[in-house]
């Protein structure tokens, strides 16, 4: 942090104090880089803090493009571009078109054979995955500090039913049968959100309510998008484990890989990206588990997704289920930090019957679960699955921001 950034954050933040919460900010920041690139998929490299990385080919690209103001037409461009296979539209800035060549091939390592073994993993698990993105991994983004106010303040914040379905979209393509074919749209959606993030790095420094706010300088660093890696594909295998789900090794595996290729095209070093489950847990353990707590941005944006279906005609997405199966999910630290309330019925059902539905969905078990309980949790996962689909179903386009949230709640 330099002389001229401290300055800047004494005087914004003149009249106030930083707080017992900013200084066990600062007091984790601190905590060394530890981690070891031997257990990432190189198996080696400089062992640099990636909480100091960010991702400068792309940032300088997409600065020029803000500071030109060439990126409405840009964007306009780009809605056109929609599957992996796809030349790149004409027109595109020759910088803008040099960089994203290059960021749309896959890595040396990724392998084919592997990545249609994660096809076969998320034909037999795709219907748990959309609810462990909702809401393992989405409700724990409110409680990741840094993530949560660099959306509050960012354009997300300002439509966070826009942000929601964007954010749905990479996992709904990375679970899809043609992810990273030419067909596919994985390697697009990983393009156009890489561009996003470094517009985001550009735009929240400039916002002085988020300067107010946040611990670091520059926001979404490579350590960043590692914690909200962890928070997808680890935190859902953590679940899955913890629920007793048979997963062969080989899909376990694939499942892991299409993860690991979607985090080397968002842009982050093959150094920090693990290599194994046990490695990837043990690199969460050190950069997502401790971080977690709770923000007054991070409590509003999680009111805001309790809210994910009061506009639908889907009785069993109320607030009351939603909350509880986030306290399900992440524990009743989590859900008191969100000021989620302990719901009557659905909270005890979860806790005593989803074990036992989740074996009976699996074939390990013919008794066990009240026929009521089963068809309540099976027709949860159909209507969730029917509103994620429904968010899904017109074109998303994921644009490069060009102005920070205007209004806060």
């Amino acid at each position: 942090m330099t002389v001229e950034s401290l300055s800047r954050r004494n005087v914004l933040r003149a009249g106030g104090v930083i707080g017992a919460a900013g200084a066990v900010a600062v007091a984790t920041s601190a905590t060394p880089w530890t981690w070891s690139p031997a257990g990432a998929v190189p198996g080696t490299g400089s062992g640099a803090d990636p909480r100091g990385v960010w991702d400068d080919e792309a940032d300088r690209v997409v600065a020029g493009l803000l500071d030109r103001g060439q990126v409405p037409a840009v964007n306009q461009l780009l809605r056109g571009w929609t599957k992996n296979g796809q030349p790149l539209p004409p027109g595109l800035p020759n910088e803008l078109r040099d960089f994203m060549e290059h960021a749309r091939q896959l890595p040396s390592w990724a392998d084919q054979g592997k990545l249609a073994d994660a096809v076969l993993f998320n034909q037999k698990r795709g219907t748990y995955l959309g609810v462990l993105y909702g809401f393992a991994s989405g409700m724990m983004s409110t409680v990741i500090p840094k993530e949560a106010r660099a959306v509050y303040y960012s354009k997300g914040g300002a439509d966070m039913k826009d942000r929601i379905t964007k954010t749905a979209k990479l996992g709904y393509d990375i679970g899809s049968l043609n992810a990273y074919q030419p067909d596919g749209e994985m390697i697009v959606t990983c393009v156009k959100t890489r561009l996003a993030h470094s517009a985001v790095r550009h735009l929240l420094p400039q916002s002085p309510h988020w300067i107010n706010a946040a611990e670091e300088d520059k926001p979404i660093s490579q350590a960043d998008i590692m914690v909200t890696w962890h928070s997808l594909p680890t935190t859902a295998m953590r679940n899955l484990q913890r629920w007793k789900v048979p997963i062969p090794a080989n899909e376990s595996e694939g499942f892991l890989h299409s993860w690991q290729v979607s985090a080397a095209m968002l842009g982050v070093d093959d150094q920090y990206i693990p290599n194994s489950w046990a490695t990837a847990d043990s690199q969460a353990k050190q950069v997502l588990d401790p971080i977690l707590a709770p923000t007054p941005e991070g409590i509003k944006l999680a009111d805001i997704l309790l809210d994910l279906g009061f506009n639908l005609d889907l009785t069993l997405l109320s607030r009351g289920v939603l909350g509880a199966l986030t306290r399900f999910m992440l524990g009743d630290q989590v859900a008191g930090w969100l000021n989620i309330p302990r719901e009557p019925v659905w909270s005890p059902l979860l806790e005593t019957a989803w074990g036992p539905y989740v074996a009976v969905r699996e074939g390990a078990l013919d008794l066990g679960v009240p026929k009521e309980a089963y068809w309540l949790f099976d027709e949860f996962l159909r209507q969730f699955v029917l509103l994620y689909m429904s968010e899904l179903r017109l074109p998303i386009n994921i644009d490069i921001p060009v102005f920070n949230n205007p209004h806060y709640r």
